[in-house]
Formats: C-alpha cells, sequence, structure tokens
C-alpha cells in the first residue's frame, strides 16, 4: 500500500552543461534566449551519449560561434535548481569554467548575450541556477 504522503509529480528534468566564461575583468557571460525574459550560463541539452564537455563545445560552437576544446573545460561540479523557461522542470546541470576563446556574437535561439558584473546582478532576470549557484560561488575573480 502507498503512503498518503505520496504524490504524482509530472515535473521532468533535463540533463544540461553549462559554462561560466569570465572576461578579463570577472565579468560573467551570461544568454537570454528568444522569447525569454532570463539571462541564463550558456549550454545546452547533452544528447544521448554524448560527453558533457562535448555537449557544452557543440552549444557554445552553435549558440555563440565560439570553439572550446572540451579537454579545456574545467568541472566546477553538478547542480539541480528549477528550469528558467520550462515550468514544472529542473534542470540537472554539469557546470563547467572555460577560458573566454574568440569574440561570441548571438545565434541559433540566443537573442542576447550580456557580460555581467556580479556585483550589479541586481534588477537582472537571472536563471535559478546562475542566481542561486553560480553568481554566489563562482561570480568573483579567483
Amino acid at each position: 500500500m502507498t503512503s498518503s504522503h505520496s504524490r504524482t509529480v509530472t515535473a521532468s528534468t533535463i540533463r544540461i552543461a553549462a559554462a561560466v566564461i569570465r572576461d578579463d575583468g570577472g565579468r560573467l557571460l551570461l544568454v537570454r534566449k528568444r522569447g525569454t525574459s532570463t539571462f541564463m550560463q550558456a549550454g545546452g541539452k547533452i544528447e544521448p551519449g554524448e560527453l558533457p564537455a562535448a555537449a557544452l563545445a557543440r552549444e557554445l560552437r552553435e549558440e555563440l560561434g565560439i570553439a572550446v576544446d572540451p579537454a579545456a573545460a574545467f568541472h566546477l561540479g553538478s547542480f539541480s535548481a528549477p528550469a528558467a523557461n520550462e515550468p514544472e522542470t529542473q534542470v540537472e546541470a554539469e557546470l563547467f569554467e572555460l577560458p573566454t576563446t574568440g569574440e561570441p556574437v548571438p545565434a541559433a535561439e540566443i537573442e542576447e548575450l550580456i557580460w555581467l558584473d556580479p556585483k550589479a546582478a541586481a534588477g537582472i532576470e537571472l536563471a535559478p541556477l546562475t542566481a542561486t549557484f553560480v553568481i554566489p560561488r563562482y561570480g568573483r575573480q579567483p
């Protein structure tokens, strides 16, 4: 018999790889997808059988036109947060720090990119992953 506390949850989970990219001044690269108002780390969904760092390199090439060597990606950890633009959905994020290579240009579904000074994040609508983990933990120069 099931517990009276059990409930059916229809939430889904998306596995993503996301990038912490800083410029020389310590600002973080954030992107906003077309038709949304939330800024987040660049990156995207990990395809079945794809390694997270390879997924990240593919997404950064597609979305920002920058080439990344997956071997240069430093794994910061795995994080879970509510998805910014998909209700009842969690993201399971593999977060990587990457050196800045090339000049990113919005492409594919990316409408806008910004270089955010973490000390000036107030008033910017941030994805839960960015607000909860990235800014507090990685929003300063190492």
